[in-house]
């Protein structure tokens, strides 16, 4: 059986292609926000010396880290609406499912980070008054964040790429809007050739980024 390669009608499509991309970006961006802020908050209240607080934590990071992500996302999808009676917009349910993952992967990520800061610094802030809240945002998130930042912007990476999955419950996104578009001009290859270089083409820099960024922090 011959296959003669050829992009016509894959590159027809692109204008198709870039509408899934935006939906692709937008679940990207929300959940990364969503996910640098809570994870942070998750940490803390893994960190936090009350088990009322830390078990609930641990169990949460435990069950989104230690399950696929595609299983979280159809859980969510077709789960939680029979369970609780709970009808939200796709694109919002992606942005949840996505968030959660990447929740729990971050609050590890700044959690290792909390730990490596030096044990003077947080003396230091005791003997200057400060209060528990203050010390949170003043000494401890600024080098948290700093110190995880490669970390988070692989976590983000990653996420992004995890975002495909979402096509299996019909969002469309940029693999969906492929999926779509390979049945219709019976291209295949050319078609997801063309979507993983999309793919690729976003990751590529971001991976550049996070690389010299853990350079420099290293330096520093």
């Amino acid at each position: 059986m011959s296959y003669d390669i050829d992009f016509f009608y894959a590159l027809r499509g692109i204008d198709q292609l870039l509408e899934g991309l935006k939906i692709t970006l937008t679940l990207s961006a929300v959940s990364i926000i969503i996910g640098v802020t809570l994870g942070f908050v998750v940490c803390l209240l893994l960190m936090s010396r009350s088990r009322l607080l830390s078990f609930p934590a641990m169990t949460f990071i435990e069950i989104f880290r230690c399950t696929p992500a595609l299983i979280q996302i159809v859980w969510i999808f077709y789960c939680v609406p029979m369970l609780f009676n709970v009808f939200l917009d796709p694109i919002v349910m992606g942005i949840l499912a996505l968030s959660l993952n990447l929740i729990a992967f971050n609050a590890e990520a700044y959690r290792a980070a909390i730990q490596s800061i030096p044990k003077a610094h947080l003396d230091a802030s005791v003997a200057l008054g400060l209060s528990p809240l203050q010390t949170q945002l003043y000494v401890i998130l600024p080098q948290a964040v700093r110190l995880a930042l490669p970390v988070l912007v692989t976590n983000g990476i990653s996420i992004f790429q995890q975002s495909a999955l979402v096509a299996i419950v019909a969002i469309e996104d940029l693999m969906y809007m492929g999926k779509m578009l390979s049945t219709e001009t019976y291209r295949p290859i050319e078609t997801f050739t063309l979507v993983a270089l999309i793919y690729f083409a976003i990751a590529l820099p971001a991976m550049f980024i996070s690389n010299r960024l853990e350079k420099r922090l290293k330096v520093a």
